[in-house]
């Protein structure tokens, strides 16, 4: 074994050690296992939703979208900052509604917002939906670190198989408390080395960042802008409009609100979350910086971009190290994934169908249903071939969907039946659903329509469409409104 497996074994063994330290020590409910008791400070909330942000995307993807697509990849950084501003306005109200009635799950907000246990099953579905694509994006991660840190040693499927295995079984002891301890040795191990390699790896090869564009721009003319086709100015608006909406719209982003003990964490959270998106910038940096150095890696192989640049440059215990890094930033992440989506099926579900199931049978459950949840992310890892940016703008499209019924519920009036939102979500889904396993795009049905029409992402089409056909629905049953507490 050499010594980069050693680091990345040694390190991530420890990331489990402090999940499973931090857990929770009392008899575990389902609202302590999967929320941590509502008892998160401001720092655990900060690091716990970072925690779910800044992942193997963060880490693989930005780095691997920026050597890929160039410019195209600053979308990233000004989609998450619009989303954090927005959370000083957006978060405090959901946390509120959500505290006052115990809610446990993102389903159970819309469907006592709406009063609908059906619009709750809706939601749940989306959500599981959601949730399969990020949880490939982390596996998918794991396998390229250890495939390439491991000289191809391990096999792709192997690290998957292992990785989905240990997160899994560290999710079913630790619970939520544990994640979010993790999430703090976690974050400062990914700031300190995606800043560093940003910094460090430019002015290695190209003597300082801007001598490193300059160098880019003269090799590959036109890279660092917007292409005329592509990923043009449409693709990058509508992508950054689709992406910050639905950041929050997460399950597990979503019901990581549910943790806080007070509001006014997520105000202080608000100020500070855009410097963090630091993190991306420095991983983009890294991006930029093998375009040159490691040239021609096409399609998926785009997210091997930072590592392949790290092997060439450092010796092989530092290339442990940031594999290690990367290792949690898919450990951590994934297995808040698996506690909120494992939470949706025990809670919006199977107590439906047992209503007098026990706290204790529910939280049973739960935890039976991380097994099955890995299993199906397993098998489409496995098979799937998408670039991790690919993978995550997917499941944005879709989750974005819960958002207009979502801020229509928040507002003093609500111009949203439960007839009309359910409408809109299914809508919205059901575009993004047809153009994924079709490969139809707006040029299939509107062959003339300007170019500009034809660049924006579907799945912002779809959310268009979804707010259209709610508005309609709604307006024809209106004789049935909505009552929506203001909570401003």
């Amino acid at each position: 074994m050499n010594i980069a497996l050693l680091f990345v074994f040694g390190i991530t063994a420890g990331i489990v050690l402090v999940g499973y330290l931090g857990r929770a020590q009392r008899p575990v409910s389902l609202e302590q296992w999967a929320l941590g008791g509502r008892r998160f400070g401001a720092l655990l909330v900060f690091v716990l939703m970072a925690g779910e942000i800044y992942t193997t995307f963060t880490f693989l993807g930005a780095s691997g979208f920026a050597y890929g697509k160039g410019g195209a990849a600053f979308y990233i950084l000004t989609y998450t900052c619009l989303a954090f501003i927005s959370s000083y306005w957006l978060l405090p109200p959901i946390w509120r509604f959500a505290s006052e009635r115990k809610l446990v799950t993102q389903p159970d907000f819309f469907e006592q917002k709406y009063q609908s246990s059906g619009l709750g099953l809706l939601v749940t579905i989306v959500g599981l939906v959601a949730l399969i694509p990020y949880l490939i994006l982390q596996l998918k991660g794991l396998g390229i670190i250890a495939e390439t840190v491991s000289d191809g040693k391990i096999p792709h499927a192997v690290a998957i198989i292992v990785g989905a295995a240990v997160m899994a079984l560290y999710v079913i002891a630790s619970g939520m408390r544990g994640s979010a301890w993790a999430a703090t040795v976690k974050d400062g191990t990914t700031w300190v080395i995606c800043a560093f390699l940003g910094i460090y790896l430019p002015y290695h090869y190209y003597g300082g960042i801007g001598e490193m564009f300059a160098q880019i721009e003269i090799a590959k003319p036109g890279f660092l802008s917007l292409p005329d086709t592509g990923e043009t100015i449409a693709w990058y608006c509508s992508t950054i409009a689709l992406s910050a909406l639905g950041l929050y719209m997460w399950p597990h982003t979503f019901s990581s609100v549910y943790t806080s003990k007070t509001e006014a964490a997520f105000r202080r959270n608000a100020v500070f979350m855009p410097l963090y998106a630091l993190v991306m910038l420095f991983a983009m940096l890294v991006g930029f910086a093998a375009v040159l150095q490691v040239p021609g890696l096409q399609g998926g192989e785009i997210d091997l971009a930072l590592l392949k640049l790290s092997i060439k440059t450092f010796d092989p215990w530092f290339v442990g190290v940031i594999g290690a890094a990367g290792v949690l930033t898919a450990l951590v992440p994934g297995s808040t994934i698996l506690i909120v989506g494992s939470a949706l099926i025990s809670t919006n579900i199977v107590k439906r169908l047992a209503p007098a199931m026990s706290d204790k049978g529910a939280t049973t459950s739960a935890r039976l249903s991380v097994v099955l949840i890995s299993s199906v992310a397993v098998y489409f890892t496995l098979v799937g071939g998408e670039s991790i940016v690919a993978i995550l703008i997917m499941g944005y499209s879709i989750v974005t969907q819960l958002f207009p019924a979502l801020f229509a519920s928040l507002l003093p009036r609500n111009p949203f039946t439960k007839e009309g939102a359910a409408a809109g979500i299914i809508v919205g889904v059901g575009t993004v659903g047809v153009v994924v396993t079709t490969g139809l795009t707006i040029s299939s049905f509107f062959p003339d329509a300007p170019l500009m029409i034809k660049q924006v992402n579907t799945g912002f089409i779809a959310l268009t469409l979804n707010v259209l056909v709610a508005l309609l629905v709604s307006v024809a049953t209106a004789q049935r409104p909505v009552s929506s507490t203001n909570y401003r």
